[in-house]
């Protein structure tokens, strides 16, 4: 277990569903906050897409770091979905660090200012639905490197 814990390319595995997971958990929570107009029930909710969006960043490094030992033992098309895999996180993992920073600003700023509570959650709320797109997008990408299963016959690599 603790050879595994050591390779980037199975800690990238056991990460990567916490942006998306999270994100999708803080969104649920969120919209039944909105619903009920409970800023009790937001902050939870809030806490858990900041948690999500932060996530992202170690998601990111064992990605990076699993890129090289992946690429050696991918078969073309794999390697191909690697590559197209890389680029859309390089390309829209900013959603996740910005969602984490609305939904820190959603549970902070109504302290100060209560009448930003509903308005700041339905803006993290949108980042949320965005950054779940984006996680998807991402990920449709990183299932078809290895799960020949997932790739359509016929449909080329990126």
């Amino acid at each position: 277990m603790m050879t595994e814990l050591q390779q980037p390319g199975y800690l990238h595995i056991l990460l990567n569903h916490l942006p998306i997971v999270g994100t999708g958990a803080g969104l649920l929570g969120l919209v039944v906050g909105l619903f009920l107009r409970s800023r009790p029930a937001l902050i939870p909710a809030l806490a858990i897409l900041v948690l999500a969006g932060v996530s992202a960043w170690p998601v990111n490094v064992t990605g990076h770091d699993a890129y090289r030992p992946l690429m050696k033992i991918a078969d073309d098309p794999g390697s191909d979905w690697l590559d197209e895999h890389a680029e859309r996180a390089a390309r829209t993992s900013w959603i996740f660090y910005a969602m984490a920073g609305v939904a820190a600003a959603a549970v902070a700023a109504p302290v100060r200012w209560p009448r930003s509570a509903i308005p700041l959650a339905v803006v993290a709320g949108a980042f949320a639905l965005v950054g779940l797109a984006a996680g998807a997008y991402i990920a449709q990408a990183g299932g078809l490197i290895r799960h020949v299963e997932f790739r359509v016959p016929g449909q080329p690599a990126p």
